[in-house]
């Protein structure tokens, strides 16, 4: 099999036809393409040579994509097929051509509302994820795939624990997860339940709103220790406009000790749901019962 992603643009994959090359993992190429038969678009992760040719990590691979491709969530991405065509093994699942981090780079940090509501959509998938005895292990802003709609959607559910699987079972080193997104726990190798998923959601949510992460180093090893010991700087001294409650839900889920976070994404959903309550109540302070169905302009 080819080292250059590039030359399976324009190829078939099982079912399917390569487009282009549109994102690249530690452990798999991300590639826009279509169903042959139909046109149907989707996206594609081809699994790296180097993996792809190792028996035992390819199993662990197809085996977790199998099992989440039974979820069935509004917010989680589908994943429509996991196979081998040859020496390729892919997986492909539904094509969403935006990101959280794409929507980042292009519109800047989101508002609060939005903000709110993306955290509202990952906690739903999250606690769909717990509760199944998934933990994902690597949410970040590229792994937030956004619908047209603007509904969030979490990718990647099986990846970071298919590696682990492997860490565990062959005893080789790898690195799960992404370095500015570990919770002090993954930094420590310990282990790990859904609290630190909730930790990189806090991540997440921070950059949401600041535009920057908590922390940030060349270094690998000082970035660990950041996340282990350094508190991170309060996002209202970045962004004075948003509340002092969203502050709150995102400080706690950057606690150092996972006792310290939302004990399940249940529990944030909660509060969450509670910063959108009252937002819609502030929004409708003072309107006339008898206008119901009046916009605030004047509009029906």
């Amino acid at each position: 099999m080819t080292l250059d992603p590039e030359h399976l643009v324009g190829t078939s994959v099982g079912p399917y036809t390569v487009e282009r090359l549109i994102g690249e993992g530690a452990f798999a190429w991300v590639f826009k393409g279509h169903r042959t038969d139909n046109g149907t678009p989707v996206a594609l992760k081809v699994l790296r040579p180097v993996y792809a040719g190792d028996l035992q990590f390819e199993a662990r691979f197809r085996s977790e994509f199998e099992v989440t491709s039974d979820f069935d969530h509004p917010n989680i991405v589908r994943i429509l097929d996991v196979g081998r065509d040859g020496e390729t093994t892919y997986f492909a699942m539904d094509y969403y051509p935006d990101s959280l981090a794409g929507l980042l780079e292009r519109d800047g940090p989101l508002k609060e509302d939005e903000a709110v509501d993306l955290a509202r959509g990952v906690a739903d998938a999250l606690e769909f994820a717990h509760d199944a005895g998934i933990i994902h292990r690597d949410i970040k802003v590229d792994n937030i795939l956004i619908a047209e709609d603007g509904r969030a959607l979490v990718a990647d559910f099986g990846i970071a624990r298919a590696v682990a699987g492997y860490v565990s079972a062959t005893g080789q080193s790898m690195t799960i997860g992404t370095p500015h997104y570990l919770s002090p726990e993954q930094a420590q190798g310990r282990q790990l339940d859904g609290r630190s998923d909730l930790y990189a959601l806090g991540v997440t949510l921070y950059k949401a709103v600041t535009g920057n992460v908590p922390f940030s180093s060349t270094d690998w090893f000082e970035l660990a220790r950041m996340h282990v010991e350094d508190p991170p700087e309060a996002p209202r001294k970045l962004r004075p406009d948003i509340s002092g409650r969203l502050e709150r839900i995102i400080l706690r889920l950057l606690a150092k000790h996972p006792d310290d976070r939302y004990q399940s994404a249940a529990h944030l959903i909660t509060e969450l749901d509670e910063i959108r309550s009252a937002a819609r109540s502030t929004e409708t302070f003072g309107l006339d019962p008898a206008a119901e169905g009046v916009r605030l302009d004047g509009t029906r």
